[in-house]
C-alpha cells in the first residue's frame, strides 16, 4: 500500500522545549541582542565580528541541546508515513532525533557559506567561525543563515512538498513569520491539517484539527492517533 505523504511544518516552539530560546521570547531581543544588530545583512556589513560571536554562542547552545519528545515522535512517524519535515529552525535536532528528510527554510547553524558564492555551503569544522576564515574562492565565510531582509531560497521547494501532502502537521510556529507562514496555503483542499499549539490557532488554519498542547505532549499523542487510523483501515 502506498504510504501517505505527511509534511511536518515546524517552528521555534519545538526547539524551545529543548532549551533553545527564540528572539520572540523577550520583546524582540534574542539573547539580549537586537535582531537588527545580529541577524540582518546590514549588521554583517557594519560589525561582522559581533555577528560571528553571536552565532558562535548559538552554535554552542545547539550542540548542547538534545531532541525532545516532539522531535522523536516526528522521526518515528517514518515507519508508517512518507514524512518530510519543513522547518524554520536552524538547529539539527530533527536530524539527531532520526528524521531523514529535513528542509531548513532559514538555514543551518552548523553550516557556513561563502560570501562570494551563496551555493558554496559546507559544514563548519569546529564550533567557531572567525574573521579571516575563507571559502575555496578566497572570500570570507558567513553563517549559513537566512537573515531578516534576505530571500528564502528554499521556499519553492517547500511549497512543492506541501502541495503534494496528504496530511500537514503544523507545530511550534505562530505562523507570523513571512514568507514562511504563507506555505500553508499550498496545501491541497483534499488534505488534512493538524495544528499542535497550546494557544488558539492563527488566522488561516480554519478547518484544521487543533491539538491544544505543547509540542512535546501533542506530537506523541497526535502520532499515536495517526498510527491508529492507519491500523484501523
Amino acid at each position: 500500500m502506498t504510504r501517505q505523504r505527511l509534511v511536518v511544518f515546524s517552528g521555534a516552539g519545538v526547539s524551545a522545549e529543548s532549551g533553545l530560546r527564540t528572539f520572540r521570547d523577550s520583546d524582540g531581543l534574542w539573547e539580549e541582542h537586537r535582531i537588527e544588530d545580529v541577524a540582518t545583512p546590514e549588521a554583517w556589513r557594519r560589525d561582522p565580528a559581533t555577528v560571528l560571536r553571536f552565532y558562535d554562542m548559538r552554535r554552542e547552545q545547539v550542540l548542547a541541546a538534545r531532541p525532545n519528545a516532539a522531535h522523536r515522535a516526528i522521526a518515528d512517524l517514518e515507519d508508517r508515513f512518507h514524512v518530510e519535515v519543513v522547518t524554520q529552525n536552524i538547529d539539527d535536532l530533527h536530524e539527531r532525533a532520526g528524521s531523514t528528510r529535513v528542509l531548513h527554510l532559514h538555514g543551518e547553524i552548523l553550516k557556513v557559506r561563502s560570501t562570494a558564492e551563496p551555493t558554496l555551503i559546507t559544514r563548519l569544522n569546529g564550533t567557531s567561525l572567525r574573521l579571516g576564515d575563507r571559502c575555496a574562492l578566497g572570500s570570507q565565510l558567513r553563517p549559513h543563515i537566512v537573515w531578516f531582509g534576505e530571500e528564502v531560497p528554499e521556499m519553492q521547494r517547500a511549497a512543492a512538498l506541501i502541495s503534494k501532502a496528504d496530511v500537514l502537521v503544523v507545530v511550534g510556529t505562530s505562523l507570523q513569520v513571512y514568507p514562511a507562514a504563507g506555505l500553508i496555503h499550498y496545501l491541497p483542499r483534499t488534505a488534512e491539517m493538524f495544528v499542535v499549539d497550546p494557544k488558539d490557532p492563527q488566522v488561516g488554519v480554519q478547518g484544521a484539527h487543533h491539538w491544544k498542547q505543547k509540542a512535546s505532549e501533542g506530537l506523541p499523542a497526535l502520532a499515536l492517533h495517526l498510527r491508529k487510523r492507519i491500523s484501523d483501515r
